[in-house]
């Protein structure tokens, strides 16, 4: 499994340009005799693949899906992956990829484990998406109306394994584009209207991090102007909010692009804005039979489970959103989206039988 776990990583996949590591996955899956299908979500999802879904029938009645998505974030040249003290990191400058393939790791193993004679308690769906890096996209298009499972585990979030995420956040991106005039900044000034004044007096007016205990906002991104001796014509900026309250959240949203309207007026500059909402925040109750199936798992293997909200936003966001049931798990893995990433082995195991406890309890469930 831990072998897996390494060529998994060392498989270039960032968002859009999954085809390798999803013709890996398919041929091990195959090649073990589990059905697997992917779907023909590719165009759709603007990614290099579809996403995956493997079934592997239990010794009872019932399912449950598992889900891990297969592409990283964009990174710089080929990843290493050193193994030291029993902790997996990239050996250069690069992601690890531990996001989210050490989830992928697990549930191949899941199906790994079955083939070789072990059924699992229950019918597993596992579930492998494609571009969640940008807004879930191979989530969005799965369609949910196949699966078996009444509910299922997204085995993706950076924390202590034993978290429960049951509240994740509404995520709102900006573009905001200030259209100014050009003219010579030594000679006529006077006749340019700066983009990039615009932009930086919207961004003045912003209120920017954390807003309260569920919101925050950010302007992560300016691009503008073309030499220092030109009054900038054009500057880009993108910028986000999200929160728990989506109504809280939608408030701050309009709050930037007003500040946005604001600055573009006081430095005569005209204004393009969109605004797309990236996925929908949602809260499970703390007593649905899939979070409590997850905290009796837990218990088992000798874990506190913790139920916590988070900040940031997972395919559980797509999955609940349209009415599936779907519970986000801590990981183990840390740093992810930097060159800091890193997990341990022992975590990843640990992750294997935390599932396989999901599973029993699952079988042992009514619901």
């Amino acid at each position: 499994m831990l072998e897996r776990f390494v060529r998994l990583c060392e498989i270039a996949s960032p968002t859009g340009s999954e085809r390798a590591v999803v013709d890996d996955v398919l041929a091990e899956l195959r090649g073990l005799g589990v059905e697997v299908e992917e779907d023909g979500s590719a165009v759709a999802a603007r990614a290099g693949a579809g996403n995956l879904v493997a079934r592997v029938p239990g010794a009872g009645e019932g399912w449950v899906m598992f889900a891990a998505h297969l592409d990283t974030v964009p990174h710089d040249g080929p990843i290493e992956v050193a193994f030291a003290d029993g902790v997996y990191r990239s050996a250069g400058e690069t992601i690890l990829g531990a996001d989210n393939k050490a989830a992928v790791t697990v549930l191949v193993e899941l199906a790994a484990r079955a083939a070789a004679g072990s059924p699992p308690p229950v019918g597993l769906e596992l579930v492998f998406t494609v571009a969640e890096e940008d807004g879930l996209r191979g989530a969005k298009e799965l369609d949910l109306g196949s699966l078996r499972s009444p509910f299922g585990y997204v085995l993706d979030h950076a924390s202590p394994i034993g978290e429960v995420i049951l509240a994740a956040p509404t995520y709102n991106r900006i573009e905001a584009e200030f259209h100014g005039a050009e003219a010579h900044a030594g000679i006529r000034p006077e006749d340019g209207s700066s983009a990039i004044a615009g932009a930086a007096a919207a961004i003045g007016q912003m209120e920017l991090g954390r807003l309260d205990s569920e919101t925050t906002a950010n302007v992560g991104v300016i691009r503008g102007g073309t030499a220092s001796n030109v009054v900038s014509g054009l500057c880009r900026i993108e910028a986000e909010a999200r929160g728990l309250d989506e109504t809280r959240t939608a408030a701050v949203t309009q709050a930037i692009v007003d500040a946005c309207a604001w600055g573009a007026g006081e430095a005569r500059c005209d204004l393009e804005v969109d605004v797309r909402e990236m996925f929908r925040g949602y809260r499970l109750r703390s007593s649905a039979p899939a979070v409590e199936i997850a905290r009796e798992a837990l218990r088992r293997r000798g874990i506190k489970p913790v139920d916590r909200a988070t900040g940031g936003g997972s395919d559980a966001n797509a999955f609940c959103a349209r009415g599936f049931e779907a519970v986000l798990l801590a990981n183990g893995t840390e740093a992810n989206h930097t060159p800091g990433e890193s997990v341990a082995a022992g975590r990843i195991v640990e992750m294997l039988r935390v599932c396989e406890a999901i599973a029993d309890e699952a079988a042992r469930s009514p619901a």
